[in-house]
């Protein structure tokens, strides 16, 4: 090859690498948030698995709407405040909440903004602002005392509620299935871009985690396709005590149902150490 075809070459590999990383840029927000899939409509409810609930409004710090069910326990023990994943809406999470429902607590999921019948559009401070609003429902309308709340996120919704929980102390933190930072899985998808630099978003779990003072339960699956296990551990050696930590089986999507057994168990024990009975 000659000088004047590699130097070609290495233009156009140029241009291409760059034409990705304005792509990326951009389009971080279609990237990070699905509330289209796989539908952003309800196709379901609470009462499909035979579970009472209601439908809430809360209102969050912006005046954005969001929709919400809080499904009610018999003689709860206490209350979930559920943070779902950046996909789909609360439909999608109907087998988790009768687990939850199943181990003798109230639960109160909601969708984000931009996210099935919630008004506006997602962003990092809008979904910070969504579970704060949740969390004053449930102090204000519902009359929960911080000591009977359980905060829980799954996937982007561990961000989320990592946050919530650095602001206000709880029962307890669950955090499941979580990334250390948007920045830390970009770079494990895009090593040979500088997405660090490029990141608009950070959800930085990581350094959340260690401000959180309440007992923490980090759940992660050796056999997750999408967020290393690897997150998981350094989210949990970064944690303070008191902090357990269960390893799961299964997909990202499907661990809890896959290790169904021993998830539930270890749900129940920690919930037995932090809500007196």
């Amino acid at each position: 090859m000659s000088l004047h075809s590699l130097l070609h070459l290495l233009l156009v590999v140029f241009i291409t690498w760059c034409g990705i990383a304005v792509y990326l840029y951009f389009s971080q927000s279609r990237l990070l948030y699905y509330p289209d899939m796989p539908a952003r409509a309800l196709e379901a409810s609470p009462a499909d698995v035979g579970l009472a609930y209601e439908t809430v409004w809360l209102t969050a710090g912006d005046s954005t709407r969001l929709h919400a069910w809080f499904v009610p326990a018999t003689s709860a023990r206490g209350t979930l405040l559920f943070n779902h994943g950046n996909a789909g809406n609360i439909a999608h999470r109907l087998d988790s909440i009768n687990l939850f429902h199943s181990l003798g607590l109230n639960v109160l999921i909601f969708d984000y903004r931009g996210y099935g019948e919630s008004e506006g559009k997602p962003s990092e401070k809008g979904t910070y602002l969504d579970a704060r609003a949740a969390w004053d429902y449930l102090l204000e309308e519902r009359m929960i005392s911080p000591e009977e709340i359980i905060i829980f996120g799954r996937s982007l919704g561990a961000a989320i509620a990592a946050d919530l929980a650095i602001q206000h102390p709880s029962a307890g933190v669950i955090l499941e299935s979580a990334f250390t930072s948007v920045p830390d899985m970009a770079a494990s998808l895009y090593p040979w871009l500088p997405v660090r630099l490029l990141s608009r978003y950070r959800y930085n779990t990581l350094d959340k985690v260690e401000q959180i003072t309440s007992p923490l339960l980090v759940v992660h699956s050796s056999e997750d396709e999408i967020i290393p296990y690897a997150h998981g551990e350094q989210l949990f050696a970064r944690a303070n005590e008191p902090k357990q930590f269960l390893e799961l089986r299964g997909g990202h999507n499907g661990g809890y149902h896959v290790s169904r057994k021993v998830y539930t168990k270890t749900m129940q024990q920690f919930l037995g150490e932090i809500l007196p009975l």
